[in-house]
């Protein structure tokens, strides 16, 4: 799947080595491995399939978004794009989920 940020400053975290954007070491490792799974599914039935990732659906307000548990207290807020015969993911951010 293709992936977009739609923050600079995410888009940044997952290039630039030395970039945390105030979250610690463990959850920077974590957001960029998380966003190479994003980058090799096909869809999103890949990320339902990886139970390790717990790709959820949100509700209420936000059912249109997506999140992947980062660790046990963070998530990556995603949304899924339709883009033709491509899929798009749009990563939105990252937020405590406690």
């Amino acid at each position: 799947m293709d992936v977009e940020h739609a923050d600079e400053s995410l888009c940044r975290l997952e290039t630039d080595n030395r970039f945390t954007g105030g979250f610690s070491a463990e959850l920077v490792r974590a957001f960029r491995k998380k966003l190479w799974f994003l980058r090799q599914a096909m869809d999103e039935r890949d990320l339902y399939g990886m139970k390790s990732l717990h790709f959820e659906k949100l509700q209420g307000a936000r059912a249109h978004q997506r999140s992947i548990r980062l660790n046990k207290q963070w998530r990556l807020i995603l949304e899924i794009v339709d883009a033709g015969k491509e899929k798009l993911v749009r990563v939105i951010g990252i937020e405590d989920y406690h």
